[in-house]
């Protein structure tokens, strides 16, 4: 029970990121009120980390910043060493 609400909660976590993501490059394009980069990372440290580096590359969306093109997948690569190490 605690696996399926668990990868539920990595999907709901991960779609969001992804959401997030698409929805910044959208409001950055027609010069809107932005979604803080703050609130991106703390998505993706919730575990939606791979949802923000697929919306990164779809959307080409926070690719100029190093602290994003490094960070995301590092926050990813680090997420998937913990999931595999303790979901086994």
């Amino acid at each position: 029970m605690m696996d399926k609400l668990l990868y539920l909660y990595l999907a709901g976590i991960n779609a969001a990121s992804f959401v997030m993501m698409g929805v910044d490059k959208r409001r950055a394009r027609r010069g809107r009120w932005r979604i803080p980069e703050k609130a991106l990372f703390a998505a993706a440290l919730a575990g939606g980390s791979a949802g923000a580096v697929l919306g990164m590359q779809i959307f080409r969306h926070k690719t100029r910043h190093w602290y994003f093109v490094w960070g995301m997948p590092a926050i990813l690569a680090l997420q998937l060493v913990l999931f595999c190490r303790f979901a086994v």
